[in-house]
Parts: C-alpha cells; structure tokens; sequence
C-alpha cells in the first residue's frame, strides 16, 4: 500500500488544550480560534477576506488511528458503528472538517475564524472556499 506525505500549511491556537474539553462539533460550543499560516504560504490566502465562510482541514494529531468502530457521540447505548459512517476523530486517517466563518485577518499570517472545536496546535492541512451555488 502506498503512503502519502501531508505537509501543514500552520497550526490551530486555541483556548481548547484537550480534546475532552473540545465539543463533538463547532455548533456544539465551540470558541474561536486563531489559524496561523506559515510564512511560506501566505501567498495562498489571497482572495481570502473577513466574513468569508471555509472549510478548514486538519490533522487530528491526538487521535487514535487504530480505531475501525464506535459507539457514536461515545455514548455506550448506540450500538457499535464503523468509524466511516460516524465524525469520530478516531480513525485511520483523522482528518478534521471544520466549517467556519473568517472573523479577522491580522496581518497576512494569522486568521481567526469560529467556531472551532479543534485544540491548541492541531495542525492545518488545507483551507477552501465554501461556494454559493452560483460559483459551482
């Protein structure tokens, strides 16, 4: 099987340090948060602006990628479920999708956007536009 190399293009910074204090979803009480970009991609956000909705990719660094099956929402009475029909963090590849809206660009290096259930120093692996039907 072949492997694949992600490279991060930044990292989260968040008042969330754990994943138990992180809500299952954004809409679920999630803060904002600050997307730090890495010098070398900056480039990249032009176009990008305050009020903009995205799709931000992550690597959920802290899960377990062993994990094939859950009980979803981790709540024992539903029944076993395999990981690719659930949002499990746990996963063989734990990719996060999170869909936020971009608050404030500070300087071209950092963006806050919310809400975001993603913890402190989760690495960004890619950001898209959300598009209007009209844009498809």
């Amino acid at each position: 099987m072949d492997t694949y190399k992600l490279n991060p293009i930044g990292s989260i910074r968040s008042p969330l340090k754990t994943r138990n204090e992180a809500p299952r979803q954004g809409d679920e009480g999630a803060p904002e948060a600050w997307i730090e970009i890495l010098p070398q991609f900056i480039v990249a956000l032009t176009g990008l602006a305050q009020g903009d909705e995205v799709l931000l990719f992550t690597w959920l660094h802290l899960s377990h990628r062993d994990v094939l099956e859950v009980h979803p929402r981790n709540e024992t009475q539903n029944p076993l479920t395999g990981v690719f029909a659930t949002r499990s963090p746990d996963r063989p590849n734990p990719i996060g999708l999170h869909r936020v809206r971009i608050l404030e660009i500070e300087s071209p290096v950092r963006l806050r956007v919310g809400p975001l259930e993603a913890v402190d120093g989760t690495p960004v692996i890619d950001l898209k536009p959300v598009l209007s039907r009209s844009e498809r």
